[in-house]
């Protein structure tokens, strides 16, 4: 997915010198006409690299791109990222696209990660045929509830998933997974959990609800998240849970990274609440930016109004474009005041990616302008989990 990325050393291969020559071609391209010549020579290369499971290429070439061109680097991301969703990228008649149905979900407890029973997977197929698909289409539910820790790391793996998920996407038949080869979840707050699915349709026919006449995605989003998002609540008890509208993978994946932010204000200020039993009010948070080489995220120290002590933490991490001057403190401030956190203080000097030694856990901003552990007070003997996933 685009990420902020870190220039790596050394010269550029052939296949990325010609992956950044295509890119540049086509964020320079001054007609349709001249696009198509571009995109078929990058569809082929990159189709070529993911078949191959040859990902250094892209990645070298999207490093040089994210500095030299942002426009070029956003042409090759897109192209990238709609190939290896693409489970019918070697097929003429076929759309056939990996989707991601997120669901954002905080708890006291664990958020569980687990196998989906055939009966919840048949009322899936139901309500996503009903509420997200146009008609027609074709469908694979994989039969888990992913977190972000199971995903396919790469565009490879990710391509190598969608063939897998698609191929049963033809026949019209769910996949099942095997939990024991998915690697342990780790615990956090506020987390994400993924339904992933593949549809099919004939090349040129809608694909969801919303490409026919009369849909639109708002409507979608409120029917799925008032039937379809309720067949999976029974799977995640003890949670507090947010329903995502489902898309392409990378779309969706965008998607919920961005809601995931607001999402880990509220869930901390509501954590508290009926931890501490304090209200919003009665709480201060400090927020302060850290800086590797360049600016990377912001953090927000949570404190009780009239207390120093940093007794909770969140993390809001630069997404896509953003750098030192977008507007992230003031999005920031916006959260914490829809949340009822009105006691703010702003801290504009740079801080270091500093963590725990002991724990790896993120050091947080203070109101004496330290970055600290955050720890609940000595009565509170539960643990605080981390802050986001």
């Amino acid at each position: 997915m685009k990420r902020s990325r870190t220039k790596r050393r050394g010269g550029l291969g052939a296949d990325a010198e010609r992956l950044v020559w295509l890119a540049t071609g086509l964020a320079e391209s001054g007609s349709r006409a001249e696009d198509r010549f571009w995109e078929k020579h990058l569809t082929t290369l990159i189709d070529q690299l993911l078949d191959d499971g040859d990902e250094d290429p892209i990645n070298d070439a999207l490093d040089h791109l994210y500095t030299a061109s942002i426009t070029a680097y956003d042409e090759l991301a897109d192209f990238v990222e709609s190939r290896a969703e693409n489970a019918g990228r070697a097929r003429e008649d076929e759309d056939i696209v990996l989707v991601a149905a997120p669901l954002l979900a905080w708890s006291r407890y664990r958020i569980p990660s687990s196998q989906i029973p055939a009966a919840v997977v048949a009322n899936l197929r139901v309500h996503l045929q009903a509420h997200i698909l146009a008609d027609g289409v074709r469908l694979a539910v994989a039969d888990y509830l992913f977190s972000p820790d199971h995903l396919p790391v790469g565009y490879c793996n990710t391509a190598r998933f969608a063939q897998t998920l698609g191929e049963a996407a033809l026949d019209d038949q769910d996949l099942s997974i095997d939990a024991g080869e998915l690697p342990e979840t780790t615990h956090f707050l506020s987390d994400t959990r993924y339904l992933l699915f593949a549809v099919a349709a004939p090349r040129g026919t809608p694909m969801f609800r919303w490409q026919e006449s009369g849909g639109d995605r708002e409507t979608a989003l409120t029917q799925w998240r008032n039937q379809g998002g309720a067949c999976l609540m029974p799977m995640l008890p003890g949670c507090a849970v947010d329903v995502v509208l489902p898309d392409a993978y990378f779309a969706a994946s965008r998607s919920v990274d961005r809601a995931s932010r607001d999402y880990a204000v509220r869930a901390s200020v509501a954590f508290l609440g009926t931890t501490l039993e304090v209200p919003a009010s009665g709480l201060r948070a400090v927020v302060a930016p850290f800086h590797d080489r360049q600016l990377e995220e912001f953090r927000i120290g949570i404190t009780l109004r009239d207390k120093p002590q940093v007794i909770h933490g969140i993390v809001w991490p630069l997404l896509g474009a953003e750098d030192e001057n977008s507007d992230v403190a003031l999005q920031i401030d916006a959260a914490l005041r829809e949340c009822g956190v009105t006691d703010i203080v702003t801290l504009h000097h740079r801080f270091p990616m500093e963590y725990c030694d002991d724990c790896g856990s993120p050091l947080y901003p203070s109101p004496d302008g330290e970055a600290v552990h955050a720890e609940l007070p000595d009565d509170e003997g539960e643990p605080v989990p981390r802050h986001l996933h």
